[in-house]
């Protein structure tokens, strides 16, 4: 993904009082292979701020926009939990896995792809579009009678999870080449866009699973605005107030 040269400063996103920081609102960048907590923790480490906070865990396997708030900007967090997102996915046809990504096992498998027109692939992506009722998947950190999901589905646990109601306001397709379908999606918070592209494979009749996820938007913010984690690192060193 192309990144632009960032019109701000570490110190433009940061809330100064008596030449202290109270409060910073910063758009990073989360690596693949990190969990949402793993940048919480590295970030604490680094600034020695206690109470630092996410706008909305991105899984381990994707990377982009992750909004983290640091001291008192983290009762703002709950603003930018409600605000539209934008993905990128590419769905791999052709199999599901128990996680619905690429981490999984394989579930099932179709023997054979057909040869979808991008007509008939848009008829199925339409049909998805506007108000659903999407069920969560088993895993995930979302808790249920106190649970997390995720612990329960590693135990080989599988319980019944109430459908919850989701927007999809537009899916475009960027390409659709050697059964790897790319989709840029605008949603609602609460959208796991591992179970959309569980689902399209299943409509599709062939099966399929998220195989990349990047996150590029969070309301007014964009993943090239946003930091690198080693970037913030340089800044943060040098960071006069």
């Amino acid at each position: 993904m192309s990144r632009i040269i960032k019109q701000k400063k570490l110190k433009d996103y940061c809330e100064i009082l008596n030449s202290q920081i109270i409060g910073i609102t910063l758009p990073v960048n989360k690596p693949m292979d990190w969990t949402s907590f793993d940048v919480v923790k590295k970030m604490r480490s680094i600034t020695k701020i206690k109470k630092v906070g996410h706008a909305g865990t991105l899984d381990p396997f994707a990377t982009g926009l992750l909004i983290l708030g640091f001291g008192k900007h983290t009762k703002k967090l709950d603003s930018h939990k409600n605000a539209k997102k934008e993905y990128v996915v590419d769905i791999l046809l052709g199999s599901a896995t128990d996680t619905m990504d690429r981490t999984g096992k394989i579930t099932k498998k179709s023997s054979i792809i057909p040869e979808y027109s991008i007509t008939e692939i848009q008829n199925v992506i339409d049909s998805f579009v506007g108000e659903i009722q999407q069920i969560p998947p088993m895993f995930s950190a979302k808790k249920v009678d106190g649970k997390r999901l995720y612990k329960l589905a590693r135990n080989g646990v599988e319980i019944e999870r109430k459908p919850t109601k989701i927007n999809i306001y537009d899916i475009e397709i960027i390409s659709y080449l050697n059964n790897i379908l790319e989709l840029k999606i605008e949603c609602s918070t609460g959208t796991y866009i591992r179970v959309l592209a569980n689902d399209i494979g299943e409509k599709l009749g062939c099966y399929g699973h998220a195989k990349e996820l990047i996150r590029n938007k969070i309301g007014e913010y964009s993943v090239d605005n946003s930091y690198q984690i080693e970037e913030f690192v340089e800044e943060w060193k040098s960071l006069t107030i």
